[in-house]
């Protein structure tokens, strides 16, 4: 057994520590043992006079004193445990040697994981060269945005372009400690994992503006350990990579903040309706709110949400002290004007820009389009574009009333009005009312025998009287309270509370225009539809419709060049071709007739008869050089125009007796930048002499006739020189104006999409020519008045008898000048002496 003995001495010698602790009985005797082999060494190494012996004498004598006092030191400690000291500081040391071991373990851990992450991680150097997918722009002919093409819409901006206090209110809200931390914050971890404990729900993220770079950028947003490992790694990687500046450039250029916005450039465009140097203080921190859930917290649709996150944002703003306690409140209350940001491309010129987006997908792809940022310049003028879009409509609305009126849209029960009304008021608040514009509106008031009646739209209210809805005939008596109808707003009534309305009836009809300018063959307004909205079938363009008597000039025009003249006789007269038996309109035959006549009048015999003469497949290659690429049947029937085409097709055949022979490929694309500003494209249309100018200017003439006197009579309104021709087809399926000045040509057509009539009587100049002439007015508003000048070589001018087409002679009724190929004009001419021989002169006398 050991005993335990209180050692208090302080021994020191040569060699030997000093010490004070408590030691064994094992370890008395030990030091017992070395006390006498030090005094043995000493003695033999002690001077001759034995001073050292002595002194060690005398230290052992000290030592048994003290010996006796730790004894009685022991008996005193006798009751206390032996070693417990000793224990507690091999258990420490036995901790602290386990926590060692863990530690290193864990670090082994780690750097193995560390490894492990680190050869999935991708590369940051994609970062150092900043390329997102562009928004691809398309552009008017006077560099209107028109229509935008894009997989994410975002407006790349450099930092100094963005105002301080949006900087200012992203990094408050997101991460205040941006510029300090070293791509993570610890302390907004912690800080948010106990602010979700005590909200018992997640209110708070702890990922740095860095991370959240990385999560746009490189990784995904899948919610595992293994992504927020790699997550952390590349955010020191890039926090040591880039500076905070380059972070937050790429950050708020990239950062998805609601309904297809990427970056704040979009975002403030998106909501705001302006751009981001325009950008309040109350509107910076509404975006800033943004981030954490864009459609929770969207100002469109939840905009108390979106206030409680501004206000949220304004007070990490004054906390930071990036904004003053006076500045907070101002920016809270003051008003936000929400613009949701317009659709161009449906709103300004949808059908042209659909045609444009389906040929630079066609030429350069999909991925180009969508991600390339082009800039794109089109011939289109906004202008011509909506003055088209609002004459198709008109001219199919008119039509659409002279068949009658089909009915009320549909009928709602009393309980359903408040509903409806607040329904369509959300409809309306886009725009407002205002004169002009067609709108739903419901019954709900109705005066005695329905002669007047009051109509709800939204919020406000209308009078609808009988002289503004004579059109539907009886049928405007059985309208009944919760009838639904359509009706477009005349004007406000004197009292200012109420507007007169006029009833309307969505049409079921569908029409077509395209305009091209002269000289450059730009496609100045093309639209293929009544409403874009409801069908995208591009009218003018993708469907082939049979053009009827249109088709007719390209027969006359193929004649000429075989020699015959304006003065030339045809023969209108019955015949059968084949078990076919074609009539003229009228159902009447006019026996011999001048060729200018025939045409003026559209004799459907008289055409056959001359392509007969002229023959099918020379008459198909003609139409060919003048663009018409559709299939054409070679038969008899092609005169009367049976084989379907385009009203481009047809607007570009005109457009050659207008270029005086030159077939001008239309022109819809001007020019292509790509994103960095370097031209890919410049159009540069191929101009081809296809027929002679005087070939062209006789079918111009012949053309001028139709106007003048024959089925185009009502172009004559448009007080200017005019040519077209006019086009029916059987059963009045499809209705046809192609006509041109000298500035522009332009083809209207009507028709339904599945084939049936339009209606008794309406023909091309009832149902088409109020399109193009409504159209064309206001397109040459205050443009000079022109005239069709004739070539300066190939044409002569000779007076012939209007009845036979003969020289006159004193006995003739109606003498008239022609115009006439060079060698072609009656070989005998006695010139009278008023007789003009110069053509402008001539053109000029006779306007």
């Amino acid at each position: 057994m050991a005993t335990s003995v209180a050692s208090q001495g302080d021994f020191s010698g040569p060699g030997l520590p000093s010490y004070r602790r408590h030691v064994s009985f094992w370890e008395l005797h030990y030091w017992k043992s070395l006390q006498q082999i030090s005094v043995s060494f000493l003695f033999f190494h002690s001077n001759s006079d034995g001073t050292n012996f002595r002194e060690v004498q005398s230290r052992l004598s000290m030592e048994k004193k003290n010996s006796k006092i730790r004894q009685n030191r022991h008996k005193k400690d006798a009751g206390k445990k032996p070693g417990q000291k000793w224990k507690i500081i091999r258990w420490f040391l036995w901790a602290c040697l386990f926590f060692i071991i863990c530690g290193l373990a864990a670090a082994g851990g780690l750097y193995a994981g560390y490894r492990h992450y680190s050869e999935e991680l991708p590369n940051i150097s994609s970062l150092r060269h900043y390329r997102p997918p562009g928004i691809t722009t398309v552009y008017s002919d006077d560099n209107i945005k028109i229509a935008e093409f894009f997989r994410e819409r975002r407006i790349v901006m450099t930092l100094p372009d963005m105002p301080e206090k949006l900087i200012h209110a992203f990094i408050a809200s997101e991460d205040a400690r941006f510029f300090t931390h070293k791509g993570i914050d610890y302390l907004s971890i912690l800080r948010a994992f106990f602010k979700n404990i005590e909200a018992g729900t997640v209110v708070q993220g702890g990922s740095t503006i860095t991370q959240q770079v990385i999560k746009c950028f490189l990784l995904t947003s899948e919610k595992k350990y293994s992504r927020k490992i790699k997550e952390a790694i590349l955010a020191y990687r890039i926090d040591k990579a880039f500076d905070k500046e380059r972070i937050l450039y790429l950050y708020l250029n990239q950062i998805y903040l609601g309904h297809g916005a990427h970056g704040v450039g979009a975002a403030a465009e998106n909501y705001f309706g302006k751009s981001v140097q325009e950008l309040n203080l109350a509107e910076c921190a509404m975006l800033a709110g943004l981030p954490q859930a864009p459609s929770k917290y969207s100002p469109f649709t939840h905009f108390d949400k979106a206030r409680k996150r501004q206000k949220y944002v304004l007070g990490r703003m004054l906390t930071e002290g990036y904004i003053s306690q006076a500045e907070a409140e101002e920016a809270e209350k003051k008003t936000l004007e929400i613009r949701p940001r317009k659709n161009l491309y449906i709103e300004k010129v949808p059908f042209y820009t659909e045609h444009v987006r389906r040929h630079i997908e066609k030429r350069y792809g999909r991925k180009t389009l969508y991600e390339e940022g082009l800039s794109i310049y089109t011939a289109v003028s906004v202008e011509m574009q909506e003055t088209a879009q609002r004459e198709v409509d008109a001219g199919l609305r008119a039509l659409d009333k002279r068949q009658g009126y089909r009915g009320i849209l549909r009928h709602i029960s009393p309980g359903e009005t408040e509903a409806f009304s607040e329904e369509l008021q959300k409809k309306l608040d886009r725009d407002g009312l205002r004169p002009g514009r067609i709108t739903e509106g419901i019954v709900t008031r109705a005066g005695r025998k329905n002669k007047t009646l009051t109509i709800r739209m939204g919020n406000d209210r209308g009078t609808l009287t009988s002289k503004n809805m004579r059109w539907a005939g009886k049928k405007r008596y059985a309208l009944k309270i919760g009838d639904v109808v359509e009706v477009r707003i005349k004007k406000r009534k004197k009292d200012g509370k109420l507007w007169e309305l006029a009833l309307e009836q969505p049409p079921k009809v569908q029409g077509a225009l395209l305009c091209i300018e002269l000289g450059t063959g730009h496609v100045k307004a093309m639209v293929g539809g009544r409403d874009f909205r409801k069908t995208q079938f591009n009218r003018a363009v993708q469907s082939r419709r049979q053009p009827g008597s249109a088709f007719k000039p390209i027969i006359y025009s193929a004649a000429i060049d075989k020699g015959y003249t304006p003065a030339t006789e045809v023969m209108d007269n019955a015949m059968v071709y084949k078990k076919w038996k074609p009539k003229n309109y009228d159902r009447k035959f006019y026996g011999p007739t001048l060729l200018r006549k025939a045409l003026a009048k559209s004799r459907n015999l008289a055409a056959i008869q001359l392509l007969d003469k002229i023959g099918v497949d020379y008459a198909v290659r003609y139409a060919r050089k003048l663009g018409i690429t559709s299939e054409l049947h070679p038969d008899l029937s092609l005169a009367l125009g049976s084989s379907g085409v385009s009203l481009l097709e047809m607007v570009k055949a005109y457009s050659v007796f207008a270029n005086y022979g030159s077939l001008r490929e239309p022109v819809f694309i001007t020019r292509i930048l790509d994103r960095d500003g370097n031209e890919i494209y410049r159009a540069n249309p191929r101009s081809e002499k296809v027929i002679g100018a005087d070939t062209a200017y006789i079918t111009t003439s012949l053309l001028e006739s139709v106007v003048k006197e024959g089925t185009g009579k009502a172009v004559k309104a448009l007080d200017r020189p005019a040519a077209g021709k006019t086009g029916t087809t059987n059963n009045q399926h499809d209705a046809w104006f192609v006509g041109y000045t000298p500035q522009y040509v332009t083809g209207a057509w009507v028709g339904f999409d599945k084939e049936r009539s339009l209606g008794r009587k309406e023909t091309g100049g009832k149902a088409a020519i109020p399109i193009w002439l409504g159209f064309m007015k206001k397109v040459l508003e205050g443009k000079p008045a022109l005239v069709f000048s004739a070539p300066a070589d190939g044409i002569v001018f000779s007076q012939i008898d209007a009845d036979t087409g003969l020289l006159p002679i004193p006995e003739s009724r109606r003498v008239i000048y022609e115009c006439f190929k060079d060698g072609t004009a009656p070989t005998t001419y006695t010139e009278r002496p008023d007789a003009i021989s110069d053509a402008d002169a001539f053109f000029k006398s006779d306007l």
